[in-house]
């Protein structure tokens, strides 16, 4: 029986940075979880993710991101049962343009990092969809996760925490097999 409502746990909150401008050079870890934390990705078998089509389709689609955005250049990244995690450099969109840099509900930011990932999760949604006849549905949770990268150490950790995902997960909560 799903819980009773409770507007103090049940409001949603921002996760980004107030006042953060997400247009300017830098790097940012994500993670992107899927829908319900549906295992849809693949699975992990000894130690290795395996995707499957599904998976595969994210794939494909983040590598196409540099190709669409040539502000964005890519970094270490996984894909996982049921979410997804990367490093994302933006190289910046200089000083010349004028449009704001902060986003607003239903304003989207050209060039930010809220964009990039919303187009992201669009397009893979759907693409999915269309192959699985499923117009319509959540592919992804409403948000994402984002962390600005601002030191090389931290750099260093999210890249160690993403090739290490994959021979952690016997230990993840999200994964019943450890349980």
């Amino acid at each position: 029986m799903p819980a009773k409502y409770d507007p103090h746990r049940h409001t949603r909150h921002s996760l980004r940075l107030k006042e953060y401008d997400y247009t300017q050079q830098g790097m940012y870890f994500i993670t992107i979880c899927t829908f319900q934390r549906e295992f849809l990705l693949g699975t992990v078998v000894n130690e290795k993710m395996v995707v499957n089509y599904i998976g595969l389709i994210v794939e494909e689609e983040w590598l196409k991101t540099p190709a669409l955005r040539s502000h964005v250049s890519l970094d270490t990244f996984v894909v996982m049962p049921n979410h997804f995690h990367g490093i994302i450099a933006i190289a910046g969109r200089g000083t010349a343009r004028r449009a704001p840099m902060t986003e607003r509900f239903g304003k989207p930011v050209a060039c930010s990092l809220p964009t990039i990932i919303r187009s992201f999760k669009s397009a893979t949604t759907k693409r999915i969809n269309e192959i699985r006849g499923t117009p319509g549905q959540p592919l992804w949770q409403r948000n994402y996760y984002e962390c600005v990268i601002r030191t090389e150490e931290e750099l260093r950790k999210a890249r160690d925490y993403i090739v290490m995902n994959p021979l952690r997960w016997c230990l993840d909560r999200e994964n019943p097999q450890s349980w």
